[in-house]
């Protein structure tokens, strides 16, 4: 049960890391396909296709194990902070699901629940589709949840990634080029996330541009960069955020590039986006390009990423607690 001592994460009494989920067995696939999809009348047929890519690594995707580390690291971190509360965790669209999770911090004692989203950028798959999933979770359920604000452009977050380009540029030629990647989203997606600020690709374009910046700096050079995308999976005739990784190495080649280093900003962990996309796919275009490709880390569970994260948590209880006495707090996001 939940130990009632006054903690900094006041007045949450949980955290909750929320995140996409994925299959864990071949059984588990194609209804977690249908279950990603639904609504979008995606064929079977086409679905299998994706399948594939899962069935070629036993059916099982990278980013519920990647979960648990980070749901360890967490744990972890509060703890040595001396923050007395259980961290749970449920995805949108496999086991645990959300309700389970919120199931877990109720059956721990928690009455205010704090969520943290592995999506570090604000756009309607990334923030607001989350929204939608809490508020169903918590139908019947006697607790309160608020979310995290998003974190593209957090030092923790940009610290983890800025090592991982810097560690990475030390196995490229010095004349590689850098290339970020982040999940494509429909153009009409991207217009929608600028209704509040910076769109999608606004958010990526500034962690971006630090990012180089500071890499360039520890590696005592400018860093020419792009940013492309990757996992593309709405119908051809539905626009949606380009280059493709895939064709902009091949547009780099032509112009004369020989080497690369993709950095996957736009994800926190290896998930299948990751391995399937960038490792397979995008490598493989690479070397039929004769192209050298070294793909720079994610900030998975890097210790100052971690610390970041935690960091984001006791900012938003900060802000709880000035709004319960009346200070003034900027809206979260």
């Amino acid at each position: 049960m939940i130990d009632r001592v006054p903690h900094l994460l006041a007045p949450y009494d949980a955290v909750l890391l929320a995140s996409f989920g994925g299959p864990e067995g071949p059984e588990e696939v194609m209804p977690y396909l249908r279950r990603v999809t639904a609504g979008a009348r995606i064929p079977d047929e086409r679905l299998e296709m994706v399948a594939e890519h899962y069935y070629a690594r036993g059916g099982i995707s990278p980013i519920n194990a990647q979960n648990r580390a980070l749901r360890a690291a967490l744990a972890a971190e509060l703890d040595r902070r001396g923050i007395p509360v259980p961290v749970v965790w449920g995805n949108r669209n496999a086991e645990p699901f959300t309700a389970r999770a919120l199931d877990e911090a109720l059956a721990a004692g928690a009455t205010r629940v704090l969520a943290l989203v592995t999506s570090a950028y604000a756009s309607y798959s990334g923030c607001r589709q989350y929204r939608e999933d809490f508020a169903a979770a918590l139908v019947d359920r006697p607790v309160e949840l608020d979310k995290v604000r998003a974190y593209f452009d957090h030092p923790g977050f940009v610290e983890a990634n800025v090592e991982a380009v810097v560690a990475a540029f030390a196995q490229a030629p010095e004349q590689a080029r850098l290339v970020f990647v982040t999940h494509s989203i429909p153009d009409a997606m991207q217009e929608a996330s600028t209704v509040d600020g910076p769109g999608y690709v606004e958010q990526h374009l500034d962690v971006a541009a630090v990012v180089a910046a500071q890499a360039g700096e520890r590696l005592g050079r400018v860093l020419d960069w792009d940013l492309a995308y990757c996992s593309r999976s709405g119908p051809p005739s539905q626009p949606w955020l380009e280059p493709d990784v895939n064709t902009h190495l091949e547009a780099l080649a032509a112009a004369g590039v020989r080497a690369v280093v993709l950095s996957p900003i736009g994800f926190v962990s290896d998930h299948m986006e990751v391995v399937h996309d960038l490792d397979t796919e995008a490598a493989d275009t690479a070397a039929g390009l004769g192209m050298q490709l070294v793909r720079a880390a994610t900030a998975g569970t890097h210790p100052t990423f971690v610390r970041g994260l935690v960091d984001l948590l006791l900012e938003r209880a900060a802000a709880e607690r000035d709004r319960a006495a009346g200070r003034p707090v900027a809206p979260p996001v």
